[in-house]
């Protein structure tokens, strides 16, 4: 940076003062970009579901989903959720299994909709901080 100042003080005035103006619009670019970085990669690590709606996903659950699930591990299908040996290890493995689910069945559930499932699912049996 100081090669710079060093460089831009021998410009003409004129030429010093668009200088000095590019480099602080650069630094406010990059500023601005390295702020939207943090911004979006906040988000990126936050829980997938942390603010979908849980009794929508019960719904959506109750009438989807309990039937093969009852069928596959008896009673009232649950025991695919508590069992030993479960595939969902993580919150973004909970919502990747009910996306698994929601292409395999085609149940052509949108994106909002799986979060709701995952969101109660959490709350009901798995449990994995939001």
């Amino acid at each position: 940076m100081t090669r710079i100042r060093q460089q831009v003080s021998e410009f003409p005035s004129w030429q010093r003062i668009l200088a000095k103006t590019l480099t602080k619009g650069l630094v406010m670019k990059l500023s601005f970009w390295f702020a939207s970085l943090i911004f979006i990669s906040g988000h990126a690590l936050a829980e997938p579901f942390a603010v979908a709606d849980a009794s929508a996903g019960k719904a959506l659950l109750e009438k989807h989903c309990i039937s093969c699930h009852a069928s596959s591990f008896g009673g009232d299908g649950s025991g695919i959720y508590t069992r030993e040996y479960r595939k969902v290890k993580s919150s973004k493995g909970l919502v990747a299994q009910i996306r698994n689910c929601n292409t395999m069945l085609d149940l052509k559930w949108f994106e909002d909709e799986e979060l709701n499932v995952a969101k109660y699912l959490n709350q009901t049996y798995y449990q994995f901080p939001e």
